[in-house]
């Protein structure tokens, strides 16, 4: 029997924008097999070092980890996206730097999931569904973060699910940034693929 548990931010706690639809975890537990269950700890607005308390409520018997967040460490820095730069080495500066804190504090959560014994899984930052205007730089901003999960991942030799390539339609979107009833099932069915294989 699996328990499989959520930890992160609104990207898997998404019920307060599928207006009563079925949530992801809701989505995750109908696609299970008979017996198998699955808890939510991620919170909605979560940040990196937030993940420490969700981790302190584990259940015992947790059997495969899947974290979701990040997101809302990168939309701490949106304001880098409109800043005026003299050049475009210096907008990879702030960037860098942006990320420097951010990766540092994924390295430790990632480790500290890597030995707490359960299967754990990591995820990506989706792109979102952003205005036109903000889209490619919000792009190329979001691959340097998802370059820091990537690493700390292989790094700690844990898989990662790849919400980029999840979430691709508009549709899959309750808003700009959060995952619709459509996005969250596709979420769970690439959950459901990755701890099931």
């Amino acid at each position: 029997m699996r328990h499989i548990v959520l930890l992160g931010d609104s990207i898997l706690d998404n019920a307060a924008y599928v207006r009563g639809g079925p949530d992801v975890v809701a989505q995750l537990r109908d696609r299970l097999p008979p017996g198998d269950r699955a808890t939510l700890l991620a919170v909605d607005g979560a940040v990196t070092a937030d993940v420490a308390r969700q981790l302190a409520r584990l259940p015992a018997d947790a059997t495969d980890l899947v974290l979701s967040v990040g997101g809302n460490d990168a939309l701490g820095h949106v304001g880098l996206l409109q800043r005026r730069a003299q050049h475009g080495a210096e907008v990879l500066e702030w960037f860098d730097a942006a990320v420097a804190a951010f990766a540092d504090d994924y390295r430790r959560l990632v480790d500290a999931l890597a030995r707490r014994g359960p299967s754990a899984t990591v995820c990506t930052i989706y792109e979102g569904q952003l205005e036109p205007a903000m889209r490619r730089p919000a792009r190329a901003a979001l691959a340097i973060f998802n370059d820091a999960i990537q690493r700390a991942a292989r790094a700690a030799a844990l898989p990662v699910i790849e919400l980029r390539d999840v979430c691709t339609e508009p549709a899959d979107y309750a808003n700009p940034i959060e995952p619709s009833v459509q996005g969250g099932a596709k979420i769970a069915a690439a959950i459901v693929r990755q701890v099931l294989a």
